[in-house]
């Protein structure tokens, strides 16, 4: 009976798209605990279930290879629980997976690696190798995702990480995504799209060239900050990308994922003035003082027959691109002042924006970030009701972007019942070094779902970049699927023997000290990875930590020691190297800001040769740091700027890579924002950097004049942070050295000076108050 009402469903969701709002199934009630489950059902894709199970079956045989079809069969069920699935054993010795998808397969499949097997994937590694004579125990598992919707990835994902990848690259993290039981995500391409509506609307080639922006920048084009700025885009890379998209969609709907498309939110090139002269526009406030020919683009008042003209045209052809599962995201004002401060004018815009969707898909559900709220006085109360409340209740699916650290839908009383997701922020910019959260995150969670009145529906990962700090998001993904808190020490020690392959009492202790130093954060300071070691060097930094630097020294000692035991199958050993490349790391990280405090006290005081011999050191850091990160195959210059070279227009998008992660600018308006530690950048751009600033001081010092810091503003950024994009040096695509043995000298060496106190009096850093 339940499958033909299934069926039934189905049939009347192809042939009436009108019968849910027919039926007054608009979800506007009160916030249930089902509303998460109407959700997630009303926005899964139609994929036949035998297509879902080839696609996860498909994904395991990726993952394991070839012996995947003696080891396990799988099957797609929609009568089981929503978001759920079984594990069983076979009369022939095989493991059944059932799932209510095609990701409900994948999860029990990773839940079996972890649980039953004791290994484990991360970003960096999507196969494992199984024992040829392997005997499968037998298992019995029933597990239900307590988030209806668990959620990946942010729109600047897509520029800081993303921007040069390739089909390959996608189908990897694809699989990923699905092990982790991800069902819902984005897909932000579109500027094919904006080119054909725009060329139709009449807009010239040169106008739409100054609008939008280069892959590296193109996250921040399409909310509005900025236009043109790295462009222009060639017509290969438009239909390349757009092709790209397709084929990710593709693969993402055969699991069963649900994938947000892009709506217009109001932004348009400032050509659209000359075209339509009668039609009022508002200039978009100027972000992060990008200049004129960068900056400003229109807004469509959304009051105004041409807001509706424009996104209905623009949403017809992403939907006849693209095809639809029901949900549409779009941004009006990420980090930009609305024009009108008036409740009534933010109700009529978050209308128009809904109405816009509904007009093109009856049945659209708005995805917005809740970014816009954060820490934003323009965002009173009443404005933000205003705005939420002009859709009808179930509507809109806020991401509430950054809840480990600064949680909206406390300040707004449940997104004044609109659903929202629970999301972990963590990363800006794709900056590198090690913290996290770990206790907020698996208390937050709780206490979200256990508010009175809570609308909460799913949870998600929502970091600007990827690629490090993994046990913070192979955390909060497993935890929003379960239903209960987990004990940390514990869910560590699992994590550690699954990651290594190993199971030892170093390895676990080393984690278990990282849990509770680096990944116990708890305060409200800006965590956006910008270390002195990546700064621009001044006087007026003020480093501070929340931890003991002698626990990263215990838990890097702890992996050193390790060595011996960790297998050599299996790439476990690779995983190995890559963390001990990053404690490494960040030891050094640490060390500098140290040694900056120092370098400080003997500035203030004109201790010339105190202030000589830091200056040294701290350079030796530097080429300590470098050596390090050329010995891992992950923190390389050299395979960021190749894919950026590999996949278009070679000079300007290398010219893209270089600008994104030091100037991030024509001129450096948000100069080391997306700083990266990585192998070559330390080399021809920190280290310089800090070895002029070092030895203008010290020129200062000597003569007995004060240090002239605006002077040297300008000589760094004219000779070395600027040019750095111009550049075209070529970097390894390969690491170089062993990596324990230079983590080893490296160990012993600093060790050594963080017991001298003869030059660093203060070795202490800062510890914030809240």
């Amino acid at each position: 009976m339940q499958l033909k009402w299934i069926l039934a469903l189905a049939l009347l969701d192809a042939f009436c798209p009108d019968w849910g709002l027919a039926m007054g199934w608009d979800f506007n009630r009160d916030a249930s605990p089902d509303l998460g489950h109407r959700l997630a059902n009303h926005l899964a894709p139609n994929t036949p279930a035998e297509v879902q199970a080839a696609a996860a079956m498909a994904v395991i045989r990726r993952v394991i290879g070839p012996k995947s079809d003696k080891l396990f069969r799988v099957e797609v069920n929609k009568r089981l629980e929503l978001r759920s699935f079984k594990i069983s054993t076979l009369d022939d010795g095989r493991i059944l997976l059932t799932g209510w998808d095609g990701v409900c397969v994948c999860k029990a499949f990773h839940h079996c690696l972890k649980y039953v097997l004791n290994k484990d994937v991360d970003w960096f590694k999507m196969r494992i190798e199984l024992p040829a004579n392997i005997q499968l125990p037998n298992v019995t598992v029933e597990s239900t995702s307590a988030s209806p919707i668990i959620y990946h990835q942010n729109v600047c994902t897509w520029s800081y990480s993303f921007a040069w990848w390739s089909f390959d690259q996608w189908r990897r993290h694809i699989d990923w995504m699905a092990l982790m039981g991800i069902n819902l995500s984005i897909a932000p391409v579109q500027e094919a799209i904006w080119t054909e509506v725009y060329t139709d609307m009449g807009l010239s080639q040169e106008e739409i060239d100054a609008h939008l922006a280069g892959p590296a920048f193109q996250a921040w084009q399409r909310m509005g900050n900025i236009r043109g700025w790295a462009g222009p885009l060639k017509p290969e890379w438009l239909h390349f990308q757009k092709l790209l998209q397709q084929e990710i969609l593709g693969a993402q709907r055969n699991l069963g994922m649900s994938v947000a498309l892009p709506a217009f939110a109001g932004h348009v090139p400032r050509g659209m003035r000359r075209l339509f002269p009668n039609s009022t526009f508002a200039d978009v406030q100027r972000w992060n003082q990008f200049p004129d020919r960068y900056c400003c683009g229109l807004f469509v008042e959304p009051t105004e027959p041409l807001f509706r003209e424009i996104a209905t045209r623009f949403l017809r052809v992403v939907v006849a691109e693209y095809g639809s599962n029901h949900i549409y995201f779009s941004d009006p004002f990420n980090e930009l002042e609305p024009p009108v401060a008036k409740p009534e004018y933010m109700r009529s815009t978050a209308a128009a924006i809904h109405d816009s969707m509904r007009e093109i898909d009856p049945q659209a559900i708005w995805l917005l970030q809740g970014w816009m709220f954060v820490k934003n006085p323009f965002w009173t109360s009443d404005m933000a009701e205003a705005f939420l409340t002009a859709v009808p209740r179930g509507r809109i699916l806020v991401l509430d972007l950054q809840s480990e650290q600064f949680p909206q839908y406390e300040l707004t009383r449940s997104y004044f019942g609109q659903p929202f997701i629970w999301c972990m922020l963590h990363n800006f910019g794709g900056t590198l070094g090690i913290f996290g959260s770990a206790k907020l995150i698996n208390s937050g969670i709780e206490k979200a779902r256990r508010m009175p009145n809570s609308s909460i529906v799913g949870t998600g990962i929502t970091p600007e970049g990827i690629g490090q700090n993994y046990a913070m998001y192979s955390l909060t993904l497993e935890r929003g699927w379960s239903a209960l808190p987990f004990d940390l020490d514990s869910w560590f020690r699992k994590f550690t023997h699954t990651r290594y392959g190993v199971q030892d009492e170093r390895l676990e202790q080393a984690w278990v000290v990282l849990l509770n130093s680096v990944y116990s954060f708890h305060g409200l300071q800006k965590m956006r990875g910008q270390y002195v070691v990546t700064r621009r060097p001044s006087f007026n930094q003020e480093p501070f930590t929340w931890y003991n630097a002698s626990e990263v020294l215990d838990a890097w000692h702890l992996l050193l020691s390790s060595r011996a035991i960790i297998p050599l199958e299996d790439d476990r050993f690779d995983v190995y190297e890559h963390d001990l490349v990053d404690i490494t790391r960040q030891f050094l990280q640490i060390s500098a800001d140290q040694l900056y405090v120092n370098l400080k006290s003997s500035y203030r005081k004109r201790q010339v040769p105190r202030f000589e011999f830091l200056s040294s050191k701290l350079l030796q850091l530097f080429d300590d740091l470098e050596l390090i990160l050329a010995s891992g195959s992950n923190f390389l210059l050299g395979t960021w700027l190749e894919q950026a070279k590999q996949v278009g227009d070679r000079a300007n998008f290398e010219f893209n890579a270089r600008n994104q992660i030091t100037a991030w600018g024509p001129k450096g308006q948000i100069l080391d924002y997306a700083c990266k530690q990585w192998s070559g950048l330390v080399r021809d751009y920190y280290k310089p950097r800090w070895s002029l600033f070092l030895e203008d001081v010290n020129v200062a010092l000597h003569s007995k004049r004060p240090f002239n810091g605006t002077a040297f503003k300008q000589k760094v950024s004219q000779q070395i942070e600027l040019p750095f994009s111009n550049r075209t040096d070529i970097y390894p695509l390969q690491p170089t050295g062993n990596s324990w043995f230079i983590s080893q000298t490296i160990f012993e060496k600093w060790l050594a000076y963080s017991k001298d106190s003869q030059f660093l009096h203060n070795n202490r850093l800062a510890v914030p108050w809240k």
